[in-house]
């Protein structure tokens, strides 16, 4: 069997060893060319060729010189199976941590080292519930929805990236969040009912965390602030902070103080407008009672 689980009539694996790289990731690509670099001194020390080297591990000889060369990034089962089939003692497998991020878009990684280090969250969402309160099966479901089509490989892979970002309620000292909510995405049944009803379960689980304040903006509400698109301001330790909102400065993000005074007034404004904290876990609870 192949490390993805596919095989072909000969043998070798049907699907590729890993994803592709972001050629504007420049400091991914980078790690990943290492990795590559490394696997093939491995095997040509073990005087093997890569056609040789593919049987081993079930691919075929041009797939494995995509990996050679630093234009596919290794899944850590691949890098497994390598270091297994190399004798390696474990020294390909370590290599699993080198990857670990650059397997993710750059942007998303940029994201994530940026959470890591708030202290605060203020993130309002107009149109869907915000990534870092999504199911992984919520999420899987809107990119599915996607339009062009997404790949398989596409789907798993910003899956994967989404979910990691969810680490922030792991943290300790834990930070402080808060989420404003619009009502119409949390009526949206995404992905059939009994999704719709684990990611309402799991919105009330996450609201009950005492570091966690979630608000629901109710549909009939006046304008607010927000009805120009997301609103997201992350604080950090050392007294800075840095925003964005699709509404202001052409959606960019911004860490000057009198912009970021700007969008901490909507933002609060929007919090003020919303449902409290405990009305909107019992209107997350009728909701549920209705499904």
């Amino acid at each position: 069997m192949s490390v993805d689980g596919v095989v072909g009539v000969d043998g070798t694996a049907t699907e590729e060893p890993g994803w592709e790289v972001d050629p504007e990731d420049e400091s991914g690509a980078a790690v990943v060319a290492a990795v590559g670099r490394q696997i093939k001194l491995w095997r040509e020390a073990k005087g093997l060729r890569a056609a040789e080297f593919g049987e081993l591990v079930g691919y075929g000889e041009d797939m494995i010189r995509k990996v050679e060369r630093g234009a596919r990034i290794p899944r850590p089962e691949f890098l497994d199976k390598v270091d297994q089939a190399l004798g390696a003692g474990g020294l390909v497998a370590a290599m699993k941590s080198d990857v670990a991020e650059v397997r993710y878009p750059k942007k998303v990684r940029d994201l994530k080292k940026l959470e890591a280090r708030a202290v605060e969250f203020c993130l309002y969402e107009s149109n869907s519930i915000h990534g870092l309160l999504q199911t992984p099966e919520h999420a899987r479901a809107l990119f599915e929805a996607g339009q062009p089509a997404y790949s398989e490989d596409d789907i798993e892979r910003m899956l994967a990236a989404r979910m990691a970002r969810r680490s922030v309620f792991e943290r300790s000292p834990a930070p402080a969040l808060s989420f404003v909510l619009e009502e119409s995405p949390l009526r949206r049944p995404v992905g059939g009912t009994m999704v719709w009803r684990q990611q309402l379960e799991h919105l009330l689980e996450v609201g009950r965390l005492r570091n966690v304040s979630l608000q629901v903006m109710p549909t009939h509400s006046e304008a607010h602030p927000g009805l120009d698109g997301r609103i997201e301001v992350l604080k950090f330790e050392d007294g800075t902070a840095v925003g964005r909102s699709e509404g202001a400065f052409n959606g960019r993000p911004v860490s000057e103080p009198k912009q970021l005074r700007i969008l901490e007034l909507r933002y609060g404004t929007i919090r003020a407008q919303a449902l409290t904290p405990r009305e909107t876990l019992a209107f997350i609870e009728q909701l549920l009672g209705e499904t």
